[in-house]
C-alpha cells in the first residue's frame, strides 16, 4: 500500500513538473511576442507609402489616359477623316506638286500634311548624337573623379558638374542658340547655322550630369576588397580600373545611361531654340535642321484650335512619344537585370 502511495505520488509530481515545462516556454513565447510588437506608426508608415508609389503609378496612368482620350477620336471623327488619312501619318506620299512620294510634315498649307516620321528621325538623330557626345564624356569623368582624381580636385570638380544640372534649358538653349551655333557654323562650314550637331551638344549639357552622377555612385559602390586583390596580383592602375572597376559597375552605370536617354528623347527647349525646327528628311546629315517631336508640340499645340485635326495628330505624337519612352525604359531595365545576373552568376 505504502509503495502503490509512493508511486501515485512520484507520477503526481512528475505530471506537474512535465506540466510547469510545457506551460513556461509558451509564456516565453508571448512575452517575446510581445516584446517584437510592431508599432502603430510603422505600420501607418508602410501604408502610406504604398499608397504614395500606388498614387505615383495611378498618375503616370491617368496622363496616358489624357492625352490618347484626346488622340484616339480620330479614329472615327468624320471632320478628321475629310482631312487626313491615316495612312499618310506614317508612310509616304506623292503630294500635290512633288515628283514623287516623300515624307513631309506641313501642317500649315492647302492640304496639310502630317507625316510624324521626319518628327521621329529628327528626334532619334538629335537624340542618339548627344549620347555619343555625352556616355564617353560622363563615364571618363566618374572614372576620373573616383579612381584617379586628388581628393582636393574631386570636392570641386564633381560638384561642379552636378551643378551643371540645375541650370534650367531654355538658359542652355539660349547659349546654344547664340554661341554654339556661331562656333559649329565658323568651324565646319555648316550651311544651316542651327542643326542637329548644334542642338546634340546642347542637349549633352544636360545629360552628363545625369550619367556622371549615377556612374561615379556605382564606381564607388565596387568593393574595395576587388581593387586591393587586382592590385596584390600586380595590375596597373588602369588595367584595375578597365578590366576590374568598369565591369563591375557596369549595370549602374547602365543605368544611368538609361535615364540620360530618357532625359534627353524628353527635353523641348534645347531643342526648340537650337534645331532649326526644319523638318527635313536626312538621316545621316547631322549638318541639317531638323524638328523634333517635343518641339513640334511644344511650338504648335498653343495655335490649334481644340478637336481640330491638328490638334488630334499632336496628340498622338504625345502618345507615341509615351509609348517609345515607356518600352525603352522597359528593355533597359531588362538589359540592366540581365548584367546584374551575368555579374552575380545568380
Amino acid at each position: 500500500m505504502t509503495e502503490r502511495v509512493l508511486e501515485a505520488s512520484e507520477r503526481t509530481r512528475a505530471a506537474k513538473t512535465r506540466q510547469r515545462i510545457s506551460v513556461r516556454p509558451q509564456s516565453a513565447k508571448s512575452k517575446l511576442a510581445g516584446s517584437f510588437h510592431t508599432p502603430l506608426w510603422h505600420r501607418v508608415a508602410e501604408r502610406l507609402i504604398a499608397i504614395l508609389a500606388l498614387a505615383a503609378v495611378l498618375a503616370i496612368a491617368l496622363i496616358f489616359v489624357f492625352i490618347a482620350r484626346e488622340a484616339v477620336p480620330m479614329l472615327w471623327e468624320a471632320e478628321f477623316a475629310e482631312e487626313v488619312q491615316i495612312r499618310d501619318l506614317f508612310f509616304a506620299k506623292e503630294w500635290k506638286g512633288y515628283d514623287e512620294p516623300v515624307f513631309i510634315w506641313q501642317p500649315v498649307g492647302e492640304p496639310a500634311k502630317f507625316n510624324v516620321v521626319p518628327l521621329f528621325i529628327g528626334s532619334l538623330k538629335v537624340t542618339l548624337l548627344a549620347m555619343l557626345m555625352s556616355v564617353p564624356l560622363g563615364v571618363g569623368c566618374a572614372m576620373f573623379i573616383a579612381l584617379y582624381a586628388p581628393r582636393a580636385v574631386r570636392e570641386v570638380v564633381k560638384p561642379v558638374i552636378e551643378l551643371l544640372a540645375g541650370i534650367p534649358s531654355v538658359v542652355l538653349g539660349f547659349f546654344a542658340l547664340m554661341v554654339l551655333a556661331s562656333w559649329a557654323q565658323a568651324t565646319f562650314g555648316f550651311h544651316f547655322r542651327l542643326n542637329a550637331f548644334v542642338a546634340a551638344i546642347g542637349l549633352a549639357l544636360t545629360i552628363v550630369p545625369v550619367i556622371f552622377t549615377i556612374s561615379e555612385d556605382a564606381i564607388q559602390a565596387v568593393p574595395s576588397t576587388l581593387t586591393e586583390a587586382a592590385l596584390a596580383l600586380g595590375a596597373r592602375k588602369y588595367q584595375v580600373a578597365l578590366r576590374v572597376v568598369l565591369p563591375a559597375a557596369i549595370p549602374g552605370i547602365a543605368a544611368g545611361v538609361v535615364l540620360g536617354f530618357g532625359r534627353a528623347i524628353g527635353e523641348t527647349m534645347i531643342v526648340l531654340m537650337a534645331s532649326g525646327n526644319a523638318a527635313i528628311m536626312e538621316l545621316f546629315d547631322f549638318s541639317t535642321s531638323v524638328r523634333t517631336v517635343t518641339a513640334t508640340i511644344a511650338a504648335e499645340l498653343g495655335e490649334v484650335a481644340q478637336g481640330d485635326p491638328h490638334w488630334r495628330v499632336l496628340f498622338l505624337l504625345g502618345v507615341m512619344l509615351f509609348g517609345v519612352t515607356f518600352v525603352l525604359n522597359i528593355l533597359g531595365d531588362l538589359f540592366i537585370q540581365r548584367l546584374q545576373k551575368r555579374l552575380t552568376a545568380s
